[in-house]
This record gives structure tokens, sequence and C-alpha cells, in this order.
């Protein structure tokens, strides 16, 4: 991973006691801007993103994320396995962020990138850090798209895409992963990875479920998995995810949603 030339920041995680008591998405940080001494909620990507290199220091650096070398290098195995030249791939990376994950699937090869995430702070933050890195970034709602970002997307004809860091917790639900899904070509390929405790959740309206339907109906063909501590908790506890690599072999029928 490259490494940003940005200031060090003063960061503050909550004592240690007090974050064994938070749940993913309520965990928070302190950072000081200007003077000030600000509290982040870490779900709140949007005010992350527009802090130069914040999201790697509390992310990568303190929490010790490795879920996009690890989604990354998953993918790169199994292209390599599969004989495919990763050049040969043109890469969907859903819920894109600042680009950390772009940055891993360029590592193993796959140098043609179309970045797509909900927020435009984390296509301003991609575009500031990582220049050059995607061919095109889109931000916006996969499920009500600008019809011409829609016409782009699809023209674009990818046949890969990765999620990585943001399934579950409500940043992506079922229906914008179908939706994203449906814009690369069958055959491709898929890599994403998910928390242990949502694809183990039967609820029919989770991932879980979803995932698993997936898998049964021959929309997806599992090619690997394998399980990892994604990062730690700002309480220092190991949070366990799922890394999976798959064919897509046909589009999420529409009725599913």
């Amino acid at each position: 991973m490259a490494t940003l030339d940005t200031q060090r920041l003063e960061l503050y995680l909550p004592p240690r006691a007090a974050g064994g008591g938070l749940d993913q998405d309520e965990e928070w940080c302190e950072v000081e801007l200007d003077g000030e001494r600000r509290r982040i909620l870490l779900h709140d990507y949007a005010a992350i993103f527009n802090v130069p290199g914040l999201y790697e220091q509390v992310f990568a650096e303190t929490l010790e994320c490795d879920s996009p070398l690890i989604v990354g290098q998953l993918l790169g195995a199994e292209l390599n396995a599969a004989d495919v030249d990763p050049a040969s791939l043109k890469a969907l990376d859903f819920g894109a962020g600042n680009g950390m994950v772009g940055e891993q699937l360029a590592a193993v090869g796959i140098d043609s990138l179309i970045g797509l995430d909900l927020l435009t702070e984390a296509r301003d933050a991609a575009l500031r850090d990582r220049p050059g890195l995607y061919e095109e970034y889109y931000a916006g709602d996969v499920t009500d798209l600008d019809p011409d970002d829609r016409r782009e997307l699809e023209a674009h004809d990818c046949n890969a895409m990765t999620c990585v860091a943001a399934l579950g917790f409500g940043d992506i639900p079922p229906a914008a992963f179908a939706a994203a899904f449906n814009l690369v070509a069958s055959p491709g390929w898929v890599a994403f990875n998910l928390r242990d405790r949502f694809i183990d959740d039967a609820d029919p309206a989770g991932f879980g479920a979803f995932i698993g339907r997936m898998l049964e109906e021959d929309v997806l063909e599992e090619q690997a998995r394998v399980s990892y501590t994604h990062r730690v908790s700002v309480a220092g506890e190991p949070l366990e995810y799922h890394a999976i690599v798959a064919r897509k072999r046909a589009d999420v029928p529409l009725d599913w949603m």
C-alpha cells in the first residue's frame, strides 16, 4: 500500500473499557483539527474522507485493517490458478472509498478500474489521494443512478467486481449489492468480504441468506473463501471476516428484490 504524503494527525480512541461496549458501527475516534479536538464516528466515512490521511491512519495503521490486501491477494491467486491474465479484467470497485482497494487490484495487475461509491466525499478523496488510479469514478446510489451515469457504467463492460469493507451495518444493503453485481458481465469475477456474523445470519432480509441464495441458485460459483481478522476493534478485539472470490454465472433476478 502506498504511503500518502500527509501530516501525522493527533488521534485518540475511546478508553479500552468504554470501547469494549461499542458495536462496530458505534465506534468513534477523536482527532485534532485546526486546534480543536473533534469526535468522528468511524462509520461517518464522509467526515473521515474529508481529512487527508485520516482513513489510513485510523483503519490501516491504528486498527490494523488488512482487508484490501487480503481480498486483493486472494483474487490474484484465483486468477493465477485459473490462468486468467489480470490485465484482461475491467473491475468495478463498488464501495470504492478513497481507493485503497483499487490500489491493491492494480498491484495484482488489474489496471482497468472503475470506481463507484455512494459518497461524493469518497470520490473526491480517491481523486485527491490516488490520482489516475481509476479510469472513471462515479458517486451516487446504484439503485437510483443518474441515467447518464448508468449508461456510462453499462458501456464500460466490466467483467469483475470488488466490494471490500462495505457490506453490512446498513452501508450497502443487498438490493444495492445486486444492482452493482448486475452491471458486471456473465461470466465474470467477484471478490468481497463480510463479517462472520452476517455470513451466518439466516434472516431472509440479511446478507447471509442473500449470498447463500446466490450460491444455491448458481448466480455465484464460489472459488475460494478464507476466514481472517479484518481489523481490531477500538477495544483491541479481533473482528473476524470471510473473504470470498467467486465466478459470476448470471444476474440476480429482479424479483428477488
